[in-house]
């Protein structure tokens, strides 16, 4: 596909992108010099830049649209892996990303919630928010986070959230699946020394009746 366009411009369709554009421009300035010369010549020169400027748009435009594409797919796959549970591979799939667009931004965020990371989740969807203002899933999606931090924040402590300025709660936890993982010390530990006091207790009751 596009032979003749990258025979134009003397390179093979597995050409990056650098090569693509500085073999562009050397032949521009080449054939623009060149269109000023007397008879055939000067005529040639012009004919081949005008070839050169088609071609050159139609292998970025194809390019391109292929990038999209391939973006596309990447992207369905990590909201796939979201809606499997799979939040180690939607990782993996989203750190593979060298441009990071909104909707990068919004999968991490969403990543990032399953963990109840909740300040990084809020982060995300800021900067998804301002590369894409119009875009109303985020707005949306940053308005219901907003309204869960501040009920766990009027709430008091609660397991796996954060507060509304997006501290982390002293109870909050994740696993590595984004599921709430058991306490150490906190309310268990208090547990645990009032059963002791009361076993305590009922023995210093038993020794006595003796």
């Amino acid at each position: 596909m596009l032979d003749r366009e990258y025979k134009i411009l003397g390179l093979s369709a597995d050409a990056t992108d650098e090569q693509i554009d500085k073999a562009y421009f050397e032949l521009k300035a080449k054939y623009e010099e060149d269109r000023f010369l007397d008879g055939e010549e000067g005529n040639r020169a012009a004919q081949k830049l005008t070839e050169l400027n088609s071609a050159y748009d139609e292998i970025k435009n194809y390019r391109s649209q292929r990038s999209g594409a391939e973006r596309g797919e990447k992207l369905s796959a990590i909201d796939q892996a979201i809606k499997d549970g799979d939040l180690m591979k939607a990782q993996q799939l989203l750190d593979e990303f060298d441009e990071r667009s909104a909707e990068w931004h919004y999968l991490q965020s969403v990543v990032f919630y399953k963990k109840n990371w909740m300040n990084e989740c809020k982060k995300q969807l800021e900067i998804a928010k301002q590369m894409d203002a119009s875009n109303e899933k985020y707005s949306k999606t940053y308005d219901r986070l907003i309204e869960k931090m501040n009920a766990n924040a009027n709430g008091g402590a609660t397991r796996g959230g954060n507060d509304a300025n997006g501290n982390q709660n002293r109870y909050a936890s994740y696993s590595e699946n984004g599921d709430n993982a058991p306490q150490m010390g906190g309310d268990s530990c208090f547990d645990f020394c009032c059963r002791m006091a009361i076993c305590n207790l009922c023995l210093n009751c038993l020794c006595n009746c003796r």
